[in-house]
């Protein structure tokens, strides 16, 4: 069985921070790494070239197949910072329409820039998110 594509690195998250072109999606992705190191107390790693992750969980699908991912992260695409939370949005309704512009996946939380958002809603989705995974929450993860 194949691995994860996906896998932490060792890779400088400054240096991936620092290369962001955009002045303001450099300076949002900092603030939601702090917002996300803050919520998990865990340091921020690279997960793949482009996906920086706090804490890690290990999953299991009914197939039998596991992996790892980070209890929580984000990565600055090309149109949207896009955040992921894990556990998903569909009890959110009431924050995410408290929110401000965005758009939602699975555990994906798209935003073209932090300007658009309630920050105290995000924070409190991001502190949310992070104690939903506290059950499945691992000390390390398997490379």
């Amino acid at each position: 069985m194949a691995g994860n594509k996906t896998q932490p690195t060792d890779a400088s998250v400054e240096a991936f921070l620092a290369a962001i072109p955009d002045p303001v999606r450099r300076e949002d992705c900092r603030r939601v790494a702090a917002m996300m190191q803050a919520a998990t107390g865990a340091p921020p790693v690279m997960w793949g070239a482009a996906i920086v992750g706090f804490g890690c969980y290990r999953y299991t699908y009914a197939s039998g197949r596991t992996g790892d991912w980070p209890v929580i992260g984000f990565s600055p695409r090309k149109n949207d910072l896009t955040l992921y939370l894990m556990p998903g949005f569909e009890q959110h309704a009431d924050r995410l329409a408290r929110l401000g512009r965005h758009k939602t996946g699975k555990s994906c939380l798209y935003l073209k820039k932090l300007a658009d958002v309630d920050l105290a809603v995000l924070r409190d989705l991001v502190e949310w998110s992070v104690q939903a995974m506290a059950p499945q929450r691992i000390d390390t993860p398997s490379r």
